[in-house]
C-alpha cells in the first residue's frame, strides 16, 4: 500500500512541470490514487495531456467518461433461508458498494445488537450529512469535477435509490411485514445480514465518472472490504486497459477481493454484456417465482390481465374510456399518430381528464398525470409477452398488443365506453427463472474466448429498501416518498451474487476470489436451454445456488500470474499490460494465442465462420471436499462435436491438492453456428463439479487495438484525463440498471 501523501507531492510535482505553476498545477489535481495503486486525475487540455503521457514512467493516459447504473422473496427463492445463514463468521464480513450512496437511516441498516467494525477495517466516514453506525461502517463520496444538479446531494447520502436498493439487498438487516403499499408483504432482508456494509458513492443524477470509480476502488481496497459490488458499467465496449472497473477489480483481485459487477441492461441483443474482465463475477438477470399484474375490465364485462406494479385502488369504479389517438389537440397541429402513443402535448387535457386512456406503446405516465387521467391502459407492438413489471404514478397496466386491438375495438364500438385498473396482486410465475429480455447477452466484445456473463441471479421485481428522496415510479415529478421499492435490473443481480459471495467468504476467509467465484459458478442451477434461446450466452454456468456454493468440492483456482499471462497472450505489452496491473509485470516469452489455458470455471471455443472446430483446453483443479475422493468426468454435447477429457478420473489424497486436466473439442467445419453447448462434469458421487462448454462463431466484431499509442475511436471527443474525471458524454441514469 502506498504513501498517499508521497504519491500526491509526485503527483503534483508532474503537474507543475507541465503547467508551470504551483497554483495551476494545485487546481488542476482532482484526486491522487496512491493507496491501493498509482496514478491521478487531472483537468488537462488535451496538449498538456500529450505532454504528461510523454513523461517518464507515464504508464498511460485515459480519457475520462461516463459510466451508468445498470427483497421479500428472492433469496427464500434461492434456497437461502433464514436456517441456512451463519455458516461462518458474516459479521467480519465487508461489503463495499460502488453505486449511489445509502441513506443511512432507513431501517434495513438499524445496528441493534451489532459489535464494533472488524479490527481489519481501515475506512472512514465522511459524516457531512450523514452519521454511520456498525451496521453501515464507512461511507465516502466522490464528485471530481465538483459540480451537482439540483437534486444531488454532495454527501453519502442517496438522492437516486439505487444504492439502498442494491445495499438492502446484499446485506439488509430482517425486517418482517415489509411490502410496496401492500403488494409482496413479507420478510425482507439481504442475503447476508449480519455482514457490514462500506459505501462508495460515485453515480449521481448523471452518471458515475471514471475518475470517481478509479478513487472509490483505490479506498475500498485499502480501507479493507471483503467483496466490491458494483451494479454500473459503460455505455459501450472497451478494452480492460480503457476500463475503469477492469482496472479497479483488478487491483482488488491482487489483494483478495472479489468484484461483483452487473452485466448491464442492453439486451436481448447478442454482444451487448458491459463487464466481462475475467477476474469479475459477471452477473445476469433472471426472474423469480413471483409477478406483479393488475387487471383491466372493460365496461363489457371483458377482463384483461396486465403487468404492473399497481398500488392505486379506483374502488372498482368505472371511468370513461379513451383512446389516445382521439384525444388530439388540434390547434397545436397534433394528429392521432401523435396521440395514440399518449407522447407530448398534443393531447387534449379536458378529454384526458378523468378518464382512463388507452396508449399504444410503453410510457411513464407522466402525460396522463399531468392531465388529470384517473388512470392508463398501455399495449405495446413490440413488447408480446412482457416479463417485468413498472410502477406508475397512477392506476396503469401493460396489457399484451392482442388484448389492446380488443380494447380499441370496444372504444369504437361501445356508445360510453368505461373501464377500471384493479389494485395490483401478486401471482406465481411457474416459468422461473428464466433471463429477462433486458439482461446483457454474450458473448464478450472483447475475448471471444470467455464466456460471459457468468452466472443469472434474481433482478426481475425486486422489493428493496429505497431513498424517500426518490421517486418509486419513472417520472420524476412522482410526490410519494417510500422506504421500500420494486425495481428490476442487472443491478439488482448484482448484489444478490455480491452477497452469494460474502456468504462463500466468511465461510473461507482464506480462499481466493477465483477459487469463490468457481464455486458460484460450478454449483450454479442448469437453466432450461428450451426458454432461452441464447443459452450460456445469456446466463453463463446457470443459475445462482448460494448454499451449494458452501460445498463445491473442487475449484478451478486462478492468481494473479495467471491473469497476466492471459493478458500476454491477448497481445498486451509491457506498456498496456502496467496500465491494468499498475506495476512492473512483463510478458516474458509469451506467445500470443487463445485463452485457452486460463484456468476458468467454463470452456468457451471462437471458430471462425467456415473454420473446423479445433481446441485444447488446459485446466487445474483444487480439492477443497473431503481429503481423499476421486472424481470422474463426464461429459455432454451435442453428437456434432466430439470431447474428450484427459485424463478422465482425478484422485485427491489431501485438501489444496491439485490435478490437472485437458479437454479436445473437434468437429466438423461451421457457418452461422452462433451456439452450440454442453458442459463438462466431475462427480464424486456427492459433489457434481459442473463447467459450460460453448462453440460457438457469433464474431463480436474488430478487437481494438492494442497499440498504447492508439486512441480509442469511442472517446476522441472527450477531453483527456490523466485517469481522469470526465467532463462531457455524460448520459441520464437509468433506475432500473
Amino acid at each position: 500500500m502506498g504513501d498517499i501523501s508521497v504519491a500526491s507531492a509526485d503527483h503534483h510535482s508532474m503537474l507543475h512541470s507541465v503547467l508551470q505553476s504551483d497554483s495551476a498545477a494545485k487546481e488542476s489535481l482532482v484526486y491522487s490514487y496512491g493507496r491501493s495503486f498509482s496514478g491521478f486525475a487531472a483537468n488537462l487540455t488535451s496538449e498538456e495531456a500529450a505532454r504528461i503521457s510523454e513523461m517518464r514512467g507515464v504508464v498511460s493516459v485515459i480519457p475520462n467518461r461516463v459510466l451508468k447504473l445498470h427483497t421479500t422473496r428472492s433469496w427464500d427463492f434461492m434456497g437461502l433461508s433464514k436456517s441456512k445463514l451463519g455458516a461462518g463468521q458474516e459479521e467480519d464480513i465487508i461489503i463495499g458498494l460502488l453505486d449511489t450512496g445509502v441513506w443511512p437511516e432507513h431501517p434495513s441498516f438499524n445496528d441493534t445488537g451489532y459489535g464494533p467494525p472488524p479490527a481489519k477495517w481501515k475506512g472512514t466516514c465522511q459524516s457531512k450529512n450523514f452519521t454511520c453506525n456498525n451496521k453501515i461502517i464507512g461511507a465516502r463520496y466522490y464528485k471530481s469535477d465538483n459540480t451537482y444538479n439540483p437534486t444531488d446531494i454532495p454527501s453519502p447520502r442517496d438522492g437516486e435509490g439505487h444504492g439502498t436498493h442494491t445495499a438492502s439487498t446484499a446485506a439488509g438487516i430482517e425486517l418482517p411485514g415489509t411490502s410496496f403499499l401492500g403488494l409482496a408483504e413479507g420478510l425482507a432482508r439481504g442475503g447476508v445480514p449480519n455482514a457490514r456494509i462500506a459505501v462508495y458513492k460515485v453515480c449521481w443524477a448523471f452518471g458515475c465518472d471514471l475518475a470517481d470509480i478509479f478513487k472509490a476502488f483505490d479506498d475500498a481496497i485499502a480501507d479493507g472490504v471483503d467483496i466490491i459490488s458494483v451494479s454500473l458499467g459503460s455505455l459501450y465496449p472497451s478494452d480492460y486497459f480503457y476500463d475503469p472497473i477492469a482496472i479497479g477489480s483488478f487491483h482488488a483481485m491482487k489483494k483478495g477481493i472479489l468484484t461483483s459487477n452487473s452485466a448491464g441492461n442492453e439486451g436481448p441483443g447478442p454482444v451487448t454484456v458491459t463487464n466481462y474482465s475475467p477476474w469479475t463475477l459477471t452477473v445476469a438477470a433472471s426472474t423469480i417465482d413471483r409477478k406483479f399484474v393488475a387487471n383491466l375490465v372493460l365496461g363489457n364485462g371483458q377482463i384483461m390481465t396486465g403487468i404492473s406494479i399497481n398500488s392505486f385502488d379506483l374502488n372498482e369504479t368505472s371511468y370513461p374510456l379513451i383512446w389516445g389517438g382521439d384525444a388530439v389537440n388540434r390547434t397545436s397541429g397534433a394528429s392521432p399518430e401523435d396521440t395514440r402513443y399518449c407522447l407530448g402535448d398534443g393531447m387534449r387535457t379536458d378529454m384526458v381528464s378523468g378518464s382512463i386512456v388507452f396508449c399504444e406503446g410503453q410510457l411513464d405516465g407522466s402525460t396522463i398525470f399531468v392531465a388529470n387521467g384517473a388512470g392508463m391502459v398501455m399495449a405495446d407492438s413490440s413488447v408480446v409477452n412482457p416479463d417485468y413489471a413498472f410502477s406508475y404514478p397512477l392506476a396503469a397496466t401493460l396489457i399484451s398488443p392482442d388484448d389492446g386491438k380488443k380494447v380499441l375495438a370496444y372504444i369504437k364500438s361501445a356508445k360510453y365506453p368505461v373501464a377500471t385498473i384493479l389494485v395490483g396482486e401478486t401471482w406465481k410465475d411457474a416459468m422461473a427463472p428464466t433471463v429477462v429480455s433486458f439482461s446483457s447477452r454474450g458473448p464478450s466484445p472483447i475475448s471471444s474466448d470467455i464466456l460471459k456473463p457468468d452466472i443469472a441471479a434474481p433482478g426481475v421485481d425486486i422489493l428493496a429498501g429505497w431513498s424517500p428522496l426518490a421517486p418509486p415510479s419513472l417520472f420524476l415529478s412522482d410526490s410519494r416518498n417510500l422506504y421500500f421499492n420494486v425495481v428490476s435490473g442487472t443491478s439488482m443481480a448484482c448484489p444478490h451474487a455480491s452477497a452469494t459471495a460474502a456468504y462463500v467468504k466468511a465461510a473461507y476467509p482464506d480462499w481466493s476470489p477465483a477459487a469463490i467465484k468457481s464455486a458460484i459458478m460450478t454449483t450454479a442451477y442448469v437453466m432450461d436451454p428450451r426458454r432461452h434461446k441464447d443459452l450460456e450466452f445469456e446466463y453463463g454456468s446457470g443459475h445462482i445456488n448460494p448454499v451449494a456454493a458452501l460445498d463445491p468440492g473442487l475449484v478451478y483456482d486462478a492468481s494473479e500470474t495467471d491473469y497476466i499471462n492471459f493478458l500476454c497472450k491477448q497481445g498486451y505489452n509491457i506498456t498496456t499490460l502496467k496500465i491494468v496491473t499498475g506495476d512492473n509485470s512483463t510478458c516474458m516469452n509469451t506467445t500470443l494465442g487463445r485463452a485457452w489455458d486460463l484456468n476458468y470455471p467454463s470452456f468457451s471455443l471462437y471458430v471462425e465462420d467456415g473454420q473446423e472446430i479445433k481446441a485444447t483446453f488446459t485446466r487445474k483443479l483444487t480439492n477443497v471436499g473431503a481429503p481423499n475422493s476421486t472424481y470422474t468426468a463426464s461429459m455432454q454435447m451435442p453428437p456434432l462435436i466430439s470431447v474428450t477429457i484427459e485424463p478422465s478420473s482425478l484422485t485427491f489424497s489431501a485438501v489444496g491438492e491439485v490435478h490437472s486436466f485437458t479437454v479436445t473439442v473437434d468437429g466438423p467445419v461451421i457457418s452461422q453456428q452462433p451456439i452450440v453447448s454442453g458442459a463438462i462434469t466431475w462427480s464424486d458421487g456427492m459433489h457434481d463439479v459442473r463447467a459450460p462448454l460453448v462453440v460457438h462463431n457469433y464474431y463480436p466484431g474488430a478487437p481494438y487495438s492494442l497499440d498504447a499509442g492508439d486512441s480509442n475511436p469511442m472517446m476522441e471527443e472527450e477531453l483527456p484525463v490523466l485517469k481522469g474525471s470526465l467532463k462531457n458524454h455524460r448520459s441520464g441514469i437509468n433506475r432500473y440498471q
